[in-house]
């Protein structure tokens, strides 16, 4: 209730409206809405305040670029094609050697489905205490989202950890039939692995062995996805067909491709790696050099 300007509280009354008004100056402005005509986000916690920020111009990979991992693209392009048309699909977990081609298959996936309603929203591991947020505001939206989380590892008292545990299989609340998980790891458990965890191992008189408590709890968040997709390190005849598949986009001819093996071996062997992501650096750096002008 107002009170009259006669009386004793007024002038603290007034004083602690100036001081919530200028408490509510300093606060920052509400995010706007998402622009929900891009195809790709980003989840940006700006002031403690999070929101999706469009992608202006998304990384762009044709799953058809994808060399070497072709069960692997089959089974993820499957899930997605599922996803899309409204049917049942799962949370998909890609792990193994670095550089195979697991983030690329994500990104593929978009470039393959976005036109037909699919949509993808990158969530850094630090910032995945914001996932009730993100599912809350895209629950209702007609379009497909997929959750990516790249290069995940966990300690187990990280927030994010419990968030995305809570979110694949185990809030109270529902993941909204429109959005899926879609993580990269080089850890299959997505957490590190010490050895004195094997202590904590039990065993019946039969010899039949139980993991500790400390290995089931890192290994209940990997389970909780239902797509498991395994990446090895390539062998050389791999890596030099990815090396010339590169070689031949940017506008090498066949000779012109058979001349770089040596130097692509090379390559290889001094970043210590066969791999899409080596063979793609070499073909830039040989391309550079060779390709004819345009």
């Amino acid at each position: 209730m107002p009170q009259p300007d006669n009386h004793p509280l007024a002038p603290l009354v007034a004083r602690l409206e100036r001081l919530v008004e200028r408490a509510e100056s300093l606060l920052p402005p509400p995010p706007a809405p998402p622009d929900w005509n891009a195809q790709a986000y980003r989840w940006r916690v700006v002031q403690g305040r999070g929101r999706l920020e469009a992608v202006r111009h998304p990384h762009r990979i044709r799953l058809d670029d994808l060399r070497g991992v072709a069960d692997q693209k089959a089974a993820i392009e499957r899930n997605t094609r599922q996803f899309v048309a409204g049917r049942p699909a799962n949370n998909v977990l890609l792990t193994g050697a670095r550089g195979t081609g697991k983030s690329s298959l994500v990104k593929g996936v978009l470039a393959r489905f976005g036109r037909r309603g699919l949509r993808l929203i990158e969530v850094d591991r630090n910032d995945l205490v914001g996932l009730p947020e993100i599912i809350d505001l895209v629950a209702d939206r007609p379009e497909r989202f997929i959750v990516f989380c790249d290069d995940l590892s966990f300690e187990a008292s990280e927030p994010g950890y419990k968030a995305l545990k809570s979110a694949l299989d185990g809030s109270i609340a529902g993941t909204p039939e429109n959005l899926l998980i879609y993580a990269t790891s080089n850890r299959r458990h997505l957490m590190p692995e010490r050895m004195s965890e094997n202590l904590e191992a039990t065993h019946t008189a039969d010899g039949e062995i139980h993991p500790g408590e400390t290995t089931e709890e890192k290994i209940s968040l990997s389970e909780r996805f239902g797509l498991w997709l395994s990446f090895y390190p390539f062998d050389q005849d791999h890596y030099l067909e990815i090396c010339a598949h590169w070689l031949k986009h940017f506008g090498l001819d066949d000779l012109g491709t058979a001349a770089a093996r040596q130097e692509a071996l090379q390559w290889a062997l001094q970043r210590g790696s066969r791999s899409g992501r080596v063979a793609w650096q070499f073909a830039r750096d040989y391309a550079g050099r060779h390709a004819p002008a345009k």
